[in-house]
C-alpha cells in the first residue's frame, strides 16, 4: 500500500493531501473562483499555479497528490512537476478514471465532463494516464462509484483491474452522491478470486454532509485507507461563505474557518488523507493549519448542529454554477 509511507511520518500536515480539481482546468464548481483565479485561466497560467501549488505543498509536508482525467489537463500539469524534479521520491500520487473532460478549456460549455464506468472508458483511460503519469502513478481510482454503478458488477472491468493490482497499482474508488454509504458498502463486497479488489476509498465528508461516515469506519476496519474529498463542501466552508456557527468556533480559535472545518475531518478516527482543494498558496497554508486546531467538546457539540440532510446537502451542490 503506498499510503503505508504516510503512517509513518510525522510531520503535522502528512495527513493532509492535495487535491488538483480546482486548478487543473478553467472551470469549477468551487465558489469565489473569480477572486482565486482571475480572468488569465490560459493553460500555462494555471500550469504554473499547480507547479507553485504542488511546491509549497511539498515544502509544507504534503505528501499526496490527487488528480483526475476528468480534471482538465490535472495529470499534465503533475506529471510535468514531478519530471522537473527527480528527487521528489517520497510522494504518493493518485488520480481517477470514469470522466472525460469535455469542455475544452471553457467555463461555460454544455457539459465539462461525462460519466463512463465501462471496460472501454478504463482501458482508454488507462492508456492517457499510463502515457503521462508512467511508473508514477500509485492510487488509480473509480471516479464517482454510485449504487447503480456498472463499476460494481462487471466482471471484466474486475478482471482488468485486477490486472492492474498485480502489477502494482493500488486500486481503489470514489464516491458521489446522497447514497455514498450504500455504494461504499456494495464496493466493499467486491471481490477477485475470493480477494477484496478495492484498497482505498475517497468519499465526501464534511461539517454539513456526514451520511458516509459509518461506512467508511466499516471501509477502514476492512483494511481500506479512507482519503476525505471535498472537506470544505466546495467552498461553503470557507470565509466569506461559512454558517455563523463556524465563523463564531473559528474565531475562538484564532484560525480561519476552512482549518477548523477540515479540523473536524482530521480528527476522525477513519480518515487517512484528507484532501485541501486549495487554488491559491495562500488558501493552502490556512488549510493546513487544520492539522494544529485543537476543538473542546463544546465546540465540536455545536458544530454538530450544521449537518443537513443529504439530499439536501447533494441538491445545493448540484445547483452550483461552474465558473
Amino acid at each position: 500500500m503506498p499510503f503505508a509511507r504516510l503512517a509513518t511520518a510525522t510531520t503535522p500536515t502528512c495527513h493532509i493531501g492535495l487535491g488538483l480539481a480546482a486548478v487543473g482546468r478553467p472551470g469549477y464548481i468551487n465558489l469565489g473562483r473569480d477572486e482565486d483565479l482571475g480572468e488569465d485561466r490560459s493553460v500555462e497560467t494555471l500550469r504554473t499555479r499547480t507547479h507553485d501549488l504542488l511546491d509549497a505543498a511539498y515544502a509544507q509536508g504534503v505528501r499526496y497528490f490527487d488528480a483526475a482525467r476528468s480534471y482538465g489537463r490535472s495529470e499534465e500539469f503533475l506529471a510535468g512537476w514531478l519530471s522537473a524534479r527527480p528527487a521528489v521520491d517520497d510522494v504518493v500520487i493518485g488520480s481517477k478514471w470514469g470522466y472525460t473532460y469535455t469542455a475544452d478549456w471553457t467555463t461555460d460549455a454544455e457539459k465539462h465532463e461525462v460519466k463512463d464506468h465501462s471496460v472501454q472508458a478504463y482501458d482508454r483511460q488507462r492508456a492517457e494516464t499510463a502515457d503521462l503519469l508512467g511508473d508514477r502513478l500509485d492510487l488509480y481510482q473509480i471516479h464517482s462509484v454510485t449504487p447503480d454503478s456498472p463499476a460494481l458488477t462487471d466482471k471484466e472491468l474486475h478482471a482488468r483491474l485486477a490486472e492492474a493490482a498485480a502489477q502494482g497499482v493500488t486500486v481503489g474508488f470514489s464516491t458521489s452522491g446522497p447514497a455514498q454509504a450504500d455504494a461504499i458498502r456494495a464496493a466493499l463486497a467486491v471481490t477477485v478470486d475470493g480477494e477484496p479488489l478495492f484498497r482505498t476509498v475517497q468519499s465526501t465528508y464534511n461539517a454539513l454532509e456526514t451520511s458516509a461516515a459509518p461506512a467508511l469506519a466499516e471501509a477502514h476496519d476492512a483494511g481500506l485507507t479512507v482519503i476525505v474529498k471535498e472537506g470544505m463542501a466546495n467552498g461553503r466552508l470557507a470565509d466569506p461563505y461559512a454558517p455563523e456557527l463556524l465563523k463564531a468556533v473559528a474565531a475562538e480559535t484564532g484560525l480561519g474557518c476552512d482549518a477548523v472545518a477540515l479540523a473536524l475531518v482530521l480528527r476522525t478516527p477513519w480518515a487517512g488523507v484528507v484532501l485541501s482543494g486549495a487554488a491559491t498558496a495562500t488558501q493552502l497554508a490556512s488549510n493546513l493549519h487544520a492539522a494544529v486546531v485543537d476543538l473542546d467538546e463544546d465546540q465540536l457539540s455545536r458544530l454538530a448542529a450544521l449537518t443537513e440532510d443529504p439530499q439536501t446537502y447533494w441538491n445545493h451542490r448540484a445547483a452550483l454554477p461552474w465558473h
